[in-house]
């Protein structure tokens, strides 16, 4: 699992995303749902590949020292991307305690392939979280069709499976 680079990385206070405490009911979570800003598309992974949307509340941290495991969303325009890149930045800086990010999933915001611009700023923020798993456009899910791992595109499927296969079977990744 990788770990926060304290003291190697800044974060402007105020920057990111802010911190709340889940609860007890949050440590059966197997893992968290995080937005970087809104549509970001994570309440469609959530009930695409299971795990829990955290919300618009920001990062889930346990103030008793347990541990949340978070991945990180967001569409990959230019407002995304930034959102992503401060939300990893707060994360690597050491800010954020007693969070496991596992890593970023970027959720295209228009069919085709993103612009070179983007791509280059898409390969800078990935440099920044332990992993990174992109989902294509699905003109389902625009047109509000059900949410469901087997109509899901495969990139969906597989990062379900490898969250289950690197979680030991927590959630319900392999829907």
């Amino acid at each position: 699992m990788a770990a926060p680079l304290q003291g190697l990385v800044e974060s402007a206070p105020g920057e990111g995303l802010p911190a709340w405490d889940p609860g007890p009911r949050g440590r059966s979570v197997p893992w968290w749902w995080v937005g970087c800003h809104g549509g970001a598309g994570a309440s469609t992974l959530a009930a695409a590949v299971g795990g829990v949307d955290a919300g618009p509340r920001g990062w889930p941290v346990h103030p008793d020292q347990g541990r949340s495991r978070v991945l990180l969303v967001a569409r990959s325009h230019a407002r995304g991307l930034e959102a992503a890149q401060l939300a990893s930045r707060q994360w690597a800086s050491g800010v954020v305690g007693n969070v496991d990010l596992l890593g970023l999933v970027v959720v295209a915001d228009a069919p085709g392939r993103l612009p070179r611009k983007l791509q280059q700023w898409l390969k800078l923020v990935a440099g920044g979280v332990p992993h990174m798993w992109t989902v294509p456009w699905h003109e389902p899910w625009r047109l509000g069709e059900p949410v469901e791992a087997e109509t899901s595109p495969k990139e969906v499927v597989r990062l379900g499976r490898q969250l289950a296969q690197a979680l030991g079977g927590a959630g319900a990744a392999a829907r």
